[in-house]
């Protein structure tokens, strides 16, 4: 609270008077959109045409962020991004805007076009320009932990009671809100929660209540649980591997504590109760299995790498446009490739689904981009992720109290890049990714005196 000196009268002493510091709550009203963003996911929304999600919540204030941010620069008439963070953050749109021209329908591929400069361009920058100091990259981090929990919660309930999605003939996988059409939104969102509870856990603020850090990491190992109960692999591997990053970034010896204490957990939540414990080890044993009798999930899976590898040799350079997977599938999948994959449950009739992406982002974009695309794209996200680990690596040589933070951006985007392996755009969380980045962009590309401060 910053005070200010008032006029005495004759003859008295001067008296100060409280008044709200500029950076006190008023000035936090810009974030709204941006947590907005992050909790609206959950909310069911109808489907689009074709069977595709139509433009949802989150969406929309998004846009809203994107506004805010943009009429405060013009208000304020503040220097937008700097030359780093928009040559970082600007270099996918490259990509995106040679695949639209170039594509054999270029007014087919501008709906793609939008989708993707919002994600991956318009969203990080907001998120970047909005956020002024580390207080608002954790009320956006803090915004991610209460997402997950609820999920969690809802996504434990659905196995606990068998309303969730279908999985090996019983109604049992936790898919939260987000319904058997999405089946990887529960697991990315609790992922996300996870993983920015761990950080804190790990590192917990100056200043901070007592509280805080036995809270975060009782949160972090509660949302095993639901994680663990959403059967996916990809996110199993993509948390596993974010998790190790961040502990070799924090010390050997807390990394080595952390380790045993996550183990234990892991043995006491999924051994000794036996939560999913049959189930989770099958899923868990299938991992290594995929090369030898891969499921009908993963020889899909294989089959449309394949039909990506297949469209990128057919236009390297600069793919076969925007949205042009679905189109030209049939033409480079095999066979063996079946007509789509079967959801049910958590509410939802039988539906079969279209296979229309390769679930794997950097092959999606290679098909559809080509390699000017994905040099671009993986690019930016290369130099945000390392960037992001050469600041938390001097941040915490220095002492600075917002380690945390810094945790956070490295594991978030550690995650997303791995995840990005088995997973591509699509669905309501889909925009979270954006938010995703913009933190990991904050923390690697702003002034150190406001990644620094505590």
């Amino acid at each position: 609270m910053a005070t200010t000196l008032t006029a005495p009268a004759p003859g008295a002493p001067a008296r100060t008077v409280a008044r709200p510091s500029p950076g006190g709550w008023r000035s936090r009203w810009p974030l709204l959109p941006l947590i907005a963003t992050v909790l609206l996911p959950a909310l069911p929304y109808g489907m689009g045409e074709g069977g595709g999600p139509a433009v949802g919540p989150a969406d929309v204030a998004s846009g809203i962020a994107v506004l805010v941010c943009a009429g405060r620069l013009l208000y304020l008439r503040r220097r937008p991004l700097g030359a780093v963070a928009a040559l970082v953050l600007g270099l996918p749109a490259v990509g995106f805007a040679v695949a639209t021209v170039t594509a054999a329908d270029p007014a087919a591929a501008l709906p793609g076009l939008v989708r993707y400069l919002q994600v991956f361009v318009l969203v990080p920058a907001a998120v970047h320009l909005l956020l002024r100091d580390v207080h608002g990259f954790r009320i956006v981090a803090g915004a991610l932990v209460v997402l997950a929990a609820v999920q969690g919660v809802v996504g434990v309930h659905q196995y606990v009671t068998g309303t969730g999605a279908s999985y090996m003939g019983e109604e049992v996988r936790a898919v939260g809100t987000f319904g058997p059409s999405d089946i990887m939104g529960m697991a990315t969102v609790v992922a996300y929660g996870l993983l920015a509870a761990a950080a804190c856990a790990l590192r917990t603020p100056r200043n901070a209540p007592a509280w805080l850090r036995p809270c975060a990491a009782v949160v972090a190992v509660a949302l095993i649980v639901p994680l663990a109960l959403s059967f996916s692999r990809g996110v199993w591997i993509a948390t596993a591997a974010a998790f190790l990053v961040v502990l070799a970034l924090t010390g050997r010896r807390q990394a080595l504590t952390s380790l045993a204490v996550l183990g234990a957990s892991t043995v006491v939540l999924v051994g000794g109760f036996g939560i999913g414990s049959e189930m989770i080890a099958e899923r868990a044993a299938s991992v290594t299995q995929v090369t030898r009798a891969p499921d009908r999930s993963v020889s899909d899976r294989y089959a449309m790498w394949s039909a990506a590898g297949g469209m990128w040799r057919e236009q390297p350079l600069t793919g076969v446009g925007l949205k042009g997977f679905p189109a030209h599938r049939d033409t480079h999948a095999s066979i063996g490739l079946s007509s789509g994959s079967d959801t049910a449950g958590a509410g939802q009739a039988f539906r079969r689904q279209a296979l229309l992406s390769p679930h794997n982002m950097y092959l999606l974009v290679l098909s559809e981009q080509g390699l000017i695309g994905l040099t671009a794209i993986v690019g930016s996200w290369a130099a945000i992720l390392l960037g992001a680990v050469r600041r938390l690596v001097r941040a915490r040589s220095r002492g600075h109290a917002a380690v945390d933070c810094g945790l956070v951006a490295v594991a978030l985007m550690t995650w997303q890049s791995v995840n990005f392996l088995y997973s591509d755009i699509g669905g309501p969380t889909t925009v979270l990714s954006g938010v995703v980045l913009g933190l990991a962009a904050w923390w690697a590309l702003a002034e150190p005196e406001k990644a620094g401060t505590a």
